[in-house]
């Protein structure tokens, strides 16, 4: 049987008016931003504490994308005798967005969590030298970067928590223990009483012996 003339045109009129109406989907943005999840691959924030210059992240970078500085520095030893060590001060970390390609390796190879996603994109440039991000820009993208979901109940602290909770309490068991041998010297020192003078008898001067001249009034 052929179809009908005209019958394609009013199903797309069908279509159309159904479409008007419902309610629109489409979010007008910039005026209303998107509702990221939370492991949205944006950009890459940098906490510098936690980077050792160990060059991981630039090794296994496919695209060569990360550049790193850095130079050795002595550091006097922790105790006397001991000896003098070097360790690496970084001097630039940067990353070309313009050719990352967000695959999320240097995140991934990083042994110290130095590198971390954050949800931000909207970094866009009218230069492309200004898609090259410095350490202090890297840094301020820490700021943007989300907190890590919540462990489960049961689940042990991280060694980090539970290192960083140890020594805590040793320092406050010593700023206890210093607190209470000051309060027993004050205690001792506030029971003396006041003056030189002291609570035992004071011995009795001897008189010096008499002379030849005074015995019996013989001269």
């Amino acid at each position: 049987m052929s179809p009908v003339p005209g019958s394609g045109l009013a199903k797309g009129l069908a279509v159309t008016l159904r479409t008007m109406t419902k309610k629109t989907v489409t979010e007008q943005y910039p005026e209303h931003q998107p509702e990221l999840p939370p492991r949205t691959r944006g950009v890459i924030g940098l906490f510098e504490e936690n980077c050792t210059v160990c060059m991981l992240c630039a090794r296994e970078c496919p695209d060569w994308c990360i550049y790193i500085d850095s130079h050795k520095q002595t550091v006097p030893p922790a105790a006397p005798g001991g000896r003098e060590r070097s360790r690496n001060v970084l001097d630039r970390f940067a990353i070309d967005f313009s050719l990352c390609m967000y695959c999320g390796i240097c995140i991934e190879v990083c042994p110290f969590d130095a590198l971390f996603w954050s949800p931000e994109f909207e970094y866009a440039e009218t230069d492309i030298h200004e898609l090259t991000h410095e350490r202090d820009k890297l840094r301020e993208w820490m700021w943007t970067v989300p907190a890590p979901p919540a462990l489960d109940p049961g689940a042990e602290d991280p060694k980090e928590l539970a290192a960083a909770r140890k020594t805590a309490e040793k320092l406050e068991a010593a700023e206890a223990a210093e607190a209470a041998e000051a309060a027993e010297a004050a205690e001792a020192a506030a029971s003396q009483p006041s003056g030189s003078t002291s609570s035992e008898p004071t011995a009795a001067t001897p008189e010096p012996p008499a002379g030849p001249e005074t015995k019996g009034g013989e001269s």
